[in-house]
């Protein structure tokens, strides 16, 4: 059966399209998420648990880089004082399908976005479809960037605060394994979706709800934003907050020279389209 043009398809159709892409996302992550479920001890011993080693690689960098800074050993450590424990019957095997979704949609991510683009790429003009073809990859790459920066940055800093901080000598920290990969989940998927913010105002940009101008003129505003946003995935340090801080400002001064590049392309088309006339 042929398929149906775009002018052509109902409201029900287009319900149909976008259900056969969800269907085929959801079955990409199920089957990278089956893979990440066989393999556990990989996902789970050297990658959820590495962050709760001393020997993690961020943490050896940072005890250079504050010793380097004369800001004492802070960050060195030889061991991390706390254990990590599954306290209720099907917490192991909970965790164990969760962190497998996870890793599934995350190793899924460019296929999903592909989805996505199949998706609404019908409803764009040719040169829309021919300048933005590179959107797969671009989003694709600063979401990794962003799951990397939040396992290699976040998780450790919050684990090495919250795993070190007691309010009495009495109190020792054991922590549910639930609790654990929540940690991680949340630091990974949270940061990996804050690097999408170029991609994000450039859509804004070209339905015309953000200018440079407008991120201009609220650029202190996205300033208190930023380090509220940093206080709120990273543990309650200074040091911690302007590590997570700084490369979210990076994004939001590329994202303001994304929005001007978008508005310049814009007004030069529409300038050739006044001459055509």
């Amino acid at each position: 059966m042929a398929k149906k043009n775009i002018n052509e398809m109902s409201f029900l159709d287009h319900l149909e399209e976008l259900r056969w892409h969800l269907i085929r996302s959801t079955a990409a992550i199920m089957i990278t998420a089956t893979v990440a479920f066989i393999a556990k001890e990989f996902i789970f011993d050297v990658l959820l648990l590495g962050p709760s080693n001393s020997d993690f690689y961020t943490y050896k960098i940072l005890c250079k880089v504050s010793q380097y800074l004369g800001m004492g050993d802070g960050f060195c450590f030889d061991t991390l004082p706390f254990e990590i424990q599954s306290r209720t019957m099907a917490g192991q095997f909970s965790a164990h399908i969760w962190m497998s979704i996870t890793v599934g949609f995350i190793v899924a991510f460019p296929y999903i976005l592909f989805q996505f683009w199949k998706f609404i790429s019908p409803g764009m003009h040719i040169n829309e479809r021919k300048h933005s073809r590179g959107f797969i990859i671009v989003a694709s790459f600063l979401f990794f960037v962003g799951v990397l920066f939040g396992y290699y940055v976040i998780c450790p800093l919050s684990i090495n605060f919250l795993g070190t901080y007691q309010v009495s000598q009495q109190v020792h920290n054991d922590f549910d394994l639930n609790s654990y990969t929540g940690l991680i989940r949340a630091s990974v998927l949270a940061s990996g979706l804050i690097f999408e913010l170029p991609i994000l105002i450039y859509f804004l940009t070209k339905i015309g709800l953000v200018t440079p101008e407008f991120l201009r003129k609220y650029r202190k505003y996205a300033l208190v934003i930023v380090l509220v946003l940093s206080a709120i995935i990273t543990p309650p340090d200074i040091a911690s907050q302007i590590i997570v801080a700084i490369p979210i400002l990076i994004l939001y001064q590329v994202s303001i020279y994304i929005s001007k590049v978008v508005l310049k392309k814009q007004k030069i088309k529409e300038e050739k389209a006044k001459k055509h006339a």
